[in-house]
């Protein structure tokens, strides 16, 4: 027996609700604007818990309780890492007094696979996206010529939960070396939440023949309060400003900055590389 041809519809429009000649051999359909066929669903609207998102940003969580430990340490990891990145641009921005000629380009900076003896593994490069930024706002400075910029994270053995090494630089032709290791080093002081723990200083390690300069910052947000060394190099071809950061709570007064300035010369044998 043949079914009589059904109705059609224009696209988006219901079947009528009163019955008609072809709604009584679907009367399945007619509870669906109540919802009945399903009565388990109906206590979920008074599941609420949070209707007001009393704390915007943290989806009804106190602001009190703090994210996953990796959450955390890629927020530190982010901030330390603009301190370091500011460093430098606060070189290429304050610029240093002019003095005839530069030096010739001899060597340049790679970013290795490890650093300081394998002790910290390659984690992120960044010379793509703030390095850009550093070579433009070098572009046509007075005392740096031929300028690009290698940024990198390394981390303990490739674990960031333990802390990590974050190495900003610069290498082209440069001049007043010692005028370059200063503003770098005031460039990261004057960061947003920063604060410093011991002033610049010149701490070149005996027999080196590359000068050194280090500060310690305390940095602060509202999950960590992070004391860490920051050093910086300069020489005619290369700077740059390395940061030592623990995710272990220290004072100023815990912070070897002789071993900080012998880790950054270390760090710059690693990455120094001839041109050509």
């Amino acid at each position: 027996m043949s079914m009589p041809p059904q109705p059609q519809y224009p696209h988006g429009q219901q079947p009528p609700q009163a019955p008609g000649p072809y709604g009584a051999p679907y009367p399945q359909q007619q509870p669906y604007p109540a919802q009945q066929p399903y009565p388990q669903q109906q206590p979920y609207p008074q599941q609420q818990p949070y209707p007001p998102q009393p704390y915007p940003g943290w989806g009804g969580v106190p602001p009190m309780v703090p994210p996953p430990k990796k959450r955390r340490v890629g927020l530190v990891l982010g901030i330390v890492g603009g301190v370091v990145t500011l460093g430098v641009v606060g070189l290429v921005l304050l610029g240093v007094a002019a003095e005839s000629g530069f030096p010739e380009a001899r060597h340049k900076l790679t970013l290795p696979h490890t650093l300081l003896d394998g002790r910290y593994v390659f984690a992120q490069d960044y010379s793509g996206t703030e390095g850009k930024k550093v070579e433009r706002e070098a572009d046509g400075a007075w005392d740096a010529k031929d300028i690009h910029a290698v940024t990198a994270r390394y981390s303990p053995g490739g674990d960031d939960t333990k802390g990590s090494l974050l190495v900003s630089g610069m290498y082209g032709r440069f001049k007043n070396e010692a005028s370059v290791r200063r503003k770098m080093l005031k460039g990261a002081a004057e960061a947003d939440g920063v604060t410093v723990g011991e002033p610049a200083r010149d701490v070149t390690p005996s027999g080196a023949d590359t000068p050194v300069s280090c500060e310690v910052l305390i940095q602060k947000n509202a999950l960590v309060t992070l004391t860490y060394p920051v050093c910086a190099w300069a020489d005619g071809n290369t700077a740059a400003i390395v940061g030592a950061v623990g995710m272990e709570k220290k004072d100023s007064a815990d912070i070897d900055l002789d071993t900080a300035a012998r880790d950054t010369l270390r760090v710059r044998d690693e990455m120094l590389k001839p041109v050509g």
